[in-house]
């Protein structure tokens, strides 16, 4: 221990803390070292290193405050290290089981020793930036855990959250060049950047075939009634869809066919089941419940905008080839599937998420006996799909996004969450995700919600996200050695998503081409096409 390098002694130590007095003098000649390795000693978020028993227990300072003329330090204890040769600290580990005592002396750690914590060891990472407050010092993500044990990232409205998310992606399968990434896109931002590594997939090319659609997700297309009128439609959707899907060529080579098994079955049957069935009641009984279901299903039909899934074209059994295209097996140089829902109509949007996810899920479960192929599920505007019971009543889309994150780990099958509001995410939801990248959250509720939901080590962090530059996040949980502050790197144009901000100074002190402007997006509004 190099006794001109110390700069407190340990006074008070509890389960997670450490409480230093720090001296002064010795930090600020620390400060201004010459090499600049120990140039951040002291600031909020430096690391510090205090030997015990053989091991230095390592921590993350978190205050500085005057008490009677002394500086007093408050310092989250993060993990161990053992100590080399030359007296630095190497093999780091989260947890801490030996525990300083009041006497110890504490230390700085310089930047290759802020490395060895921070920058990756030999198992699989990625680095994403520069750690908080070094101006050099790599941060590594291990994507093996960040990705298996689900993720969120959230952040308020132009802070970085889309691209954040986008420089995670490109590093992950830059190093795993065959993965399977599904994305679910609501706004079209993520095409241009996976447009060299990715497969983009909207209602021009998507070709969801619509009897994949399980029972719930039929109700959540075709049913418009509430109440006791609702729970009469599903009893007649019920026995009709069985019916059409009983009487499908592809039924003859099934046993046990359900509402929910997925082989194709013809739309004109089930209108004509529906046409069948009403025709059996008495006269005493009321067609209106059938005629509101026909009605709805001939609507949809007629309906250009759903015609990417509700086409009379799509009942033939294509099973294999959508979900190879939508899973990406064979990867072909393109592991990622954009799933572009900005063409989708409003009605049927929750449905669709809800089937693509299920199909994800589902896959999972029935391949559990072939080669695993992990699949990696990420919901843009995660809040929309999977709200609080607060805010949304039950639906499909919710209860198969809830059951991947509390079991799709099991199967494979990771969920990665991002969202700017996380408040009015499902309760529970961020609790399961075991990496949470927080971006600067400007609402106090939205900032209460990430608090509870981050590990313990990682919750001092949570008093800088109002403080966050854009860019700028706290990284905590299974994915990184412990708590981190990062600012993110630059990441390419061509690989950045379309969520840049407009420039309201430049384009509104320009003017022509309206007319031609005006003329060319109606003509793509009404054609409904990009």
């Amino acid at each position: 221990m190099q006794a001109d390098r110390i700069i407190g002694q340990v006074v008070a130590v509890s389960a997670g803390q450490l409480q230093l007095a720090i001296d002064s003098a010795a930090a600020a000649r620390l400060k201004g070292d010459a090499d600049g390795v120990l140039a951040s000693t002291g600031m909020l978020g430096s690391l510090i290193k205090v030997e015990s028993q053989g091991l230095y227990v390592i921590g993350t300072l978190r205050t500085i405050e005057q008490q009677s003329g002394v500086a007093v330090g408050m310092v989250d204890m993060v993990g161990e290290a053992e100590i080399d040769d030359d007296g630095r600290l190497s093999r780091f580990r989260r947890g801490v089981g030996t525990y300083p005592r009041a006497g110890d002396l504490a230390l700085p750690t310089d930047s290759v020793e802020t490395a060895r914590v921070f920058s990756g060891d030999e198992r699989p990472h990625i680095q994403v930036g520069i750690v908080y407050p070094t101006g050099q010092v790599r941060a590594a993500v291990y994507y093996d855990l960040f990705l298996s044990k689900n993720f969120a990232i959230v952040g308020s409205t132009g802070t970085g959250k889309s691209t954040a998310t986008a420089l995670i992606l490109h590093r992950i399968i830059e190093q795993a060049p065959e993965g399977h990434v599904v994305m679910i896109d609501p706004h079209g931002e993520y095409a241009k950047a996976f447009a060299d590594t990715g497969m983009v997939f909207n209602v021009n090319n998507l070709e969801l075939p619509y009897w994949l659609l399980n029972f719930e997700e039929h109700c959540e297309v075709l049913l418009t009634s509430e109440g006791a009128a609702r729970e009469m439609d599903r009893d007649i959707l019920s026995r009709c869809l069985q019916i059409a899907r009983m009487k499908s060529v592809y039924a003859l080579s099934s046993v046990g066919i359900t509402t929910d098994t997925p082989i194709p079955y013809l739309l004109a049957v089930l209108v004509d089941t529906l046409n069948s069935e009403m025709g059996k009641i008495s006269e005493s009984q009321n067609a209106t419940n059938y005629l509101r279901i026909k009605g709805k299903l001939e609507q949809i039909m007629r309906d250009p905008r759903t015609q990417f899934m509700f086409d009379r074209r799509y009942s033939t059994d294509n099973m294999a080839d959508f979900i190879g295209r939508i899973l990406r097996l064979p990867v072909a140089g393109k592991p990622i599937s954009v799933i572009d829902l900005s063409g989708v109509p409003t009605s049927v949007v929750s449905a669709v998420v809800s089937v693509l996810s299920r199909i994800v899920f589902d896959f999972a479960v029935w391949s559990r006996d072939e080669r695993r192929r992990p699949v990696v599920l990420v919901c843009e505007e995660a809040h929309r799909y999977i709200p609080s019971r607060s805010i949304s009543k039950q639906s499909p889309v919710r209860d198969v996004l809830e059951r991947i994150a509390k079991e799709g780990r099991k199967y494979g099958v990771s969920l990665g969450l991002v969202t700017q509001r996380p408040s009015d995410l499902a309760e529970g939801a961020l609790s399961q995700c075991g990496t949470i990248v927080s971006l600067r959250l400007n609402n106090e509720r939205d900032q209460a919600f990430v608090r509870n939901a981050l590990p313990e080590g990682g919750r001092s962090l949570l008093e800088a996200i109002p403080a966050l530059r854009n860019r700028e996040c706290i990284i905590s949980g299974e994915g990184v050695a412990a708590p981190i502050r990062v600012r993110l790197d630059d990441l390419e144009p061509h690989k950045r998503p379309m969520s840049d901000d407009p420039v309201f100074s430049e384009l509104w002190v320009k003017t022509g081409d309206d007319a031609e402007m005006l003329e060319r997006v109606i003509k793509r509004w009404r054609a409904n096409t990009r």
